[in-house]
């Protein structure tokens, strides 16, 4: 025993014989004593001590009655005295934080760290306790080690204080981020090294690595990536796969770190047979197109499994709530075959006895009930109770839509189906100012009730204005009409345009429009919508027109009085509307003005925009916009204020907006009667973490131009204009900021570019 531990066992045995050498005798405690208590309070210490005024001490318990104290954390020293009948506990107590100050740290913020402290137990105010602080240092390691910066150094002091107080200082020295230099995979013959690598999140430095972070070494992500490397081999029927070992080492200077991993790969394996057995309450046809194995192929755990998953799922939405199905492997090391049986254990089948909804203090029970698939009394289906949320979802009403599905106490063979819904708020009142380089300075500001009275029909109130366009709105529409879901809708605009203003052929319009409107459900995501609006449109030609716009006042006058009827086909599966990273948008429009209206027109449009994730950072966004229209009857040329335009932000970036396309003799843009439009643009976030939710920054390449046909003219696709950039939004607390940097690739003589663009106030 060396001199350090010597010492501390003295100090132990002090302790726990000096109070019996104290308290020697046996007594009746009449009262009870506490001195030297700075902030703890007397009836802190009474709490905790084992002993109560009447009660008989015996010498060995006073130990008991020490430790008791000393397990509080409070205090550093506790003795016990008798002086006649009265026990006295003299308590050092231990001292209380007063400050705590992190100095150095970069990579990890001092709130948030503040906050993990005070989990631990180390927070301004509390009790001061040395134990602690070194697990926080041994924790703060962890955590640098975690974000590749090895080399990290920590240092804390503790300068005591007045009234028994100390000051914590925490100094942190980071250090570089260790990257990874190499990846090393032995034991590999089947495929090549840099085929598994792609399977990995980790990753050498490269060109992008500065924002994905894929070259700083993570244990979880190193985790994660063996089990990818498993799934790979499994999946490709190597069964017997073996990861033997991984090493992970870093130079001595703390900067370059390699990772090495040792395999046995096996052999390939295929399916010799399929077997279904357990209790098959559907008929065996109904279980053979959810497995998806073939007999002689490459087995494939990923198949397994999921052909195990689709049969749950088969038993799950004919009521069988409970199943399980296991899918047990045979295999045959000599002839590398395995032969896969799948015990089918559906259990009871269970019938939804009630629906019931709550949270829905404002909405009422019919709005949340006709959105329902899963019905009360009917067998339970586990992808209609997923619908039912989904198009609750999909109402707008509710921050959060939980479904719970708990068996009815004392009953095997029944659930119940429970709604939990978070109401928003059901009015909406906006204002908004923005700024567009085609539009200027545009207010506007919207009253909006999408649950009106809780009926789930909405009214709405709209005013826009900006230099080039003033718009009033009143709408209001019923998105069950019918017990069927068919919606019905009115609305009532007035929108006055100075095209002018937005550099285009000088004239201005009035227009007032009366509309009616329906929408008719196809299927869960897919809806077609019906309109007819009467439309009075008064045309106001500049001082000096120029021979388009004279020539369509001269041959179809000036004021106009049309029946609008329109139709369309909508599709919309992204999972947001700002920045989404997969699904996309669908549409498919038509509409026409009757026979005997002013003017008598058609135009047709399809526009399609897909999201493709290609990793966890970055999306490959594709667009396609394509529109049509002309003219019938006596009226000579489609009116000039439904024409098409293109040029930039939202179709060909690098050209001024609405310049591209035909021209008049004034050489301003008309726009034309067709319009093609296609863009291809890979979104990434922003470097930064903390604005990684609210900056998004994208490379695009954009295509697209609008022609006329007017007059027998042809579509010159040799007229296309490209250009390619980098832009970027900002969904900033005042609104969303879009800007680019565009490139033109082909502009010629007399197009209007325009290098940077950008909008404030609109999504871009």
């Amino acid at each position: 025993m060396n001199l350090v531990n010597t010492v501390r066992f003295s100090l132990i045995l002090i302790i726990l014989i000096a109070p019996q050498l104290v308290l020697s005798d046996t007594f009746v405690v009449k009262d009870i004593r506490v001195e030297g208590l700075q902030r703890i309070s007397p009836g802190t210490v009474f709490n905790y001590l084992p002993v109560k005024i009447g009660q008989q001490i015996e010498s060995e318990e006073t130990g008991e009655i020490i430790r008791a104290l000393f397990k509080t954390g409070f205090f550093k020293d506790v003795k016990l005295e008798r002086e006649g009948d009265v026990l006295i506990v003299f308590a050092t107590e231990r001292p209380a934080i007063a400050k705590i100050e992190i100095e150095g740290n970069k990579a990890l913020e001092t709130d948030p760290l503040l906050l993990a402290l005070k989990d631990i137990g180390l927070a301004e105010g509390r009790v001061f306790n040395r134990s602690i602080l070194d697990k926080i240092e041994q924790e703060l390691q962890r955590q640098y080690f975690n974000l590749g910066k090895y080399a990290v150094k920590l240092s804390s002091s503790v300068t005591p204080l007045e009234r028994n107080r100390v000051a914590i200082n925490i100094t942190i020295s980071e250090g570089g981020t260790a990257r990874i230099k190499k990846i090393n995979i032995i034991g590999n013959a089947a495929f090549d090294e840099e085929d598994l690598l792609d399977e990995f999140s980790l990753n050498t430095t490269g060109f992008l690595s500065s924002f994905t972070k894929d070259d700083q070494y993570s244990r979880q992500k190193l985790s994660g990536d063996l089990e990818k490397l498993r799934s790979f081999y499994l999946d490709r029927g190597f069964i017997n796969f073996k990861i033997t070992s991984t090493q992970v080492s870093i130079t001595p200077d703390k900067k370059d770190i390699y990772v090495t991993v040792n395999i046995e790969e096996g052999d390939v394996f295929t399916i010799s047979d399929i077997r279904l057995t357990g209790d098959l309450v559907l008929a065996k046809e109904a279980f053979f197109p959810m497995i998806h194995l073939v007999r002689g192929e490459v087995f494939s755990r990923k198949q397994v499994i999921g052909s195990a998953e689709r049969i749950n799922a088969l038993l799950g939405n004919n009521g069988y709530a409970f199943a399980n199905v296991n899918s047990i492997p045979d295999i045959d090391e000599e002839k590398k075959q395995v032969a896969i049986t799948y015990f089918v254990d559906p259990g009871k089948r269970v019938y939804v006895r009630r629906v019931n909804m709550k949270g829905n203090s404002d909405t009422r029970d019919e709005v949340l009930r006709r959105e329902m698939r899963q019905m009360e009394a009917a067998w339970y289906s586990a992808e209609q109770v997923t619908r039912s949320r989904e198009r609750l979802q999909r109402l707008g009403f509710f921050d959060e839509v939980n479904v719970e599905t708990p068996a009815v106490p004392g009953s095997t063979d029944q659930v119940d189906v429970n709604i939990s819904v978070t109401e928003k708020p059901m009015g909406n009142l906006a204002a908004g100012l923005g700024f567009s380089q085609s539009d200027g300075v545009i207010f506007s500001t919207s009253l909006t009730q999408k649950n009106f009275l809780g009926t789930g029909k909405q009214v709405s109130l709209a005013f826009d204005n900006s230099s080039s366009n003033t718009h009033y709105r009143l709408g209001y529409v019923n998105p069950y009409y019918t017990v069927d879901g068919i919606s019905r809708g009115f609305n009532v605009s007035y929108q006055k345009t100075d095209f002018d203003e937005v550099d285009t052929a000088k004239y201005l319009t009035d227009t007032g429009t009366v509309g009616v409107n329906f929408g008719v459900p196809i299927t869960e995501t897919d809806r077609v919508n019906f309109t007819f609006d009467l439309i009075s449109t008064n045309f106001k030609p500049a001082d000096t027109p120029s021979d388009v716009v004279s020539a369509f006042k001269n041959e179809n006058g000036d004021s106009f009085f049309d029946f609008k009827i329109g139709t369309s086909w909508n599709r919309d599966s992204r999972d947001s509307s700002l920045m989404p990273t997969k699904g996309g948008m669908q549409s498919l429009s038509a509409s026409a003005t009757l026979p005997g209206s002013d003017l008598e027109y058609y135009k047709i449009a399809y526009r399609q925009k897909r999201y493709f994730p290609l990793s966890n950072s970055f999306t490959l966004a594709l667009n396609a916009d394509l529109a049509y229209g002309d003219v019938y009857g006596d009226t000579s040329r489609l009116p000039l204020w439904e024409n098409y335009f293109a040029g930039g932000t939202k179709t060909v970036r690098g050209f001024k907006d609405h310049s591209l396309g035909p021209r008049d003799s004034s050489n301003d843009p008309v726009g034309g009667n067709i319009k093609i439009v296609g863009n291809a643009e890979l979104f990434f976030p922003a470097p930064f973490k903390l604005m990684e939710k609210t900056i998004r920054l994208g490379l695009f390449f954009d295509a697209g131009n609008v022609f006329s046909t007017h007059g027998g003219a042809d579509i010159d696709l040799g007229e296309l204009r490209y250009s390619t950039g980098a832009s970027a939004l900002w969904l900033s607390p005042m609104g969303a900021l879009g800007m680019s940097l565009g490139l033109p690739l082909n502009d010629k003589s007399g197009d209007d570019t325009e290098v940077f663009q950008f909008t404030f106030g609109t999504a871009f």
